[in-house]
């Protein structure tokens, strides 16, 4: 890809949401409701707002914010159980941006640093293996954490260290895994959905036939989306296109990205460093089999959770926080008590406020507000 113009037509745009209400209006006539369409990434979410484009939809499609951003799904005790490592002597504690400053149920990282931590911003594990080689005094720790899109870089620096034999390097594992949290989400009592928007830097990595079960098990189409406006459009009108014809199958609209079997060498990394975990703790969505990963046996030296005592223990959100039915799509950001008063981004209660793609922190930057109250032109809003 050369040039993003082409995705930001406003010609194309206006075509595609013509269509796109056109269908939608028809199905929501039969279904006696509107159509429900879960965008699973955060990065969707984002560009949504970004771009306005759920102000575009007509009312007869609803777009429900999924699960699909790590940083906001983190449960309060995994980031104590970082912290207390983070507090240690001798430990420098490595992660992203955003992940300092998810709240836990005393201070985030980012507060545990102004309070005396080693707590170091990175853009890659690597920058933590980096920090390690010219520390060796120090335990160096990466707080990694992501869905595969991010595995196979924790995975590879893991290989780096061990051939290296850097012994003062170590992983506070985080990572999930995307097919059983849209499981989960698809056996929500709670949660009425019709199609998916699946996640394309995921995909990217896992490819498009892991999520075969949804449309054979559950018969809910899925089409695998890009990010610019014009990918978002496009792929929520492949997805009516589906509902209208009564079909359910996958569907890749990113495919000059999104290879069918994935990306071979990510999963051979991740495979070799990796094992699933038996349960693994959600924000928002409780514990979920066999969702999040592991370092095997063969790498335990580089487990931190081996190396240091943590408290492992499961703390509750603030009653007051609603993020949990706002992960599952049972109330939009705009609904929670506490959005945009006691949460903002500048002091956030709840994770989906902190990470740019979680749906709070998306509404809250892009003005966002019932659809009801805000008129917008389709080609001011895709025009950039």
């Amino acid at each position: 890809m050369k040039y993003v113009d082409e995705f930001r037509d406003p010609e194309k745009a206006r075509a595609l949401i013509r269509e796109i209400t056109r269908l939608s209006d028809d199905l929501a006539k039969d279904l006696k409701r509107p159509v429900y369409i879960m965008e699973v990434c955060g990065g969707h979410t984002h560009s949504i707002f970004r771009y306005g484009i759920e102000n575009m939809l007509p009312a007869s499609l609803e777009l429900i914010h999924g699960p699909g951003c790590p940083v906001c799904v983190l449960p309060m005790g995994r980031v104590d159980d970082c912290v207390a490592i983070a507090e240690q002597a001798n430990t420098i504690m490595t992660t992203f941006g955003d992940a300092m400053r998810v709240p836990g149920s005393k201070r985030s990282l980012l507060q545990a640093k102004a309070l005396g931590a080693d707590v170091r911003m990175v853009y890659s594990p690597l920058d933590a293996l980096n920090i390690a080689r010219k520390h060796p005094d120090k335990e160096v720790v990466f707080f990694g954490l992501g869905f595969e899109t991010t595995m196979p870089s924790t995975a590879l620096t893991v290989l780096k260290a061990e051939a290296e034999g850097i012994r003062n390097f170590s992983l506070f594992c985080n990572h999930i895994t995307i097919i059983p949290t849209i499981k989960a989400v698809l056996d929500s009592p709670d949660l009425q959905l019709d199609g998916f928007l699946g996640p394309g830097h995921v995909s990217m990595v896992i490819g498009n036939q892991p999520y075969g079960f949804i449309a054979e098990h559950y018969h809910r189409p899925v089409v695998v989306s890009g990010f610019e406006p014009l990918d978002i459009l496009q792929s929520l009108w492949m997805v009516l296109k589906q509902l209208h014809a009564g079909e359910a199958h996958i569907e890749n609209q990113y495919n000059r990205v999104v290879p069918e079997h994935g990306n071979r060498a990510a999963l051979e990394a991740i495979s070799k460093v990796f094992e699933l975990r038996q349960f693994f703790e959600w924000r928002g969505l409780g514990s979920i089999d066999n969702s999040g990963v592991q370092l095997n046996q063969q790498y335990l030296a580089y487990d931190a959770e081996k190396k240091f005592s943590i408290p492992a223990v499961t703390i509750a959100d603030p009653k007051s926080c609603q993020c949990g039915e706002v992960l599952k799509g049972a109330i939009k950001p705009w609904q929670c008590k506490v959005y945009g008063k006691a949460c903002t981004p500048e002091t956030p209660l709840g994770a989906l406020m902190v990470s740019s793609e979680g749906a709070c922190a998306a509404y809250y930057q892009y003005g966002g507000a019932p659809k009801d109250s805000i008129k917008i032109h389709p080609v001011e809003e895709i025009s950039v």
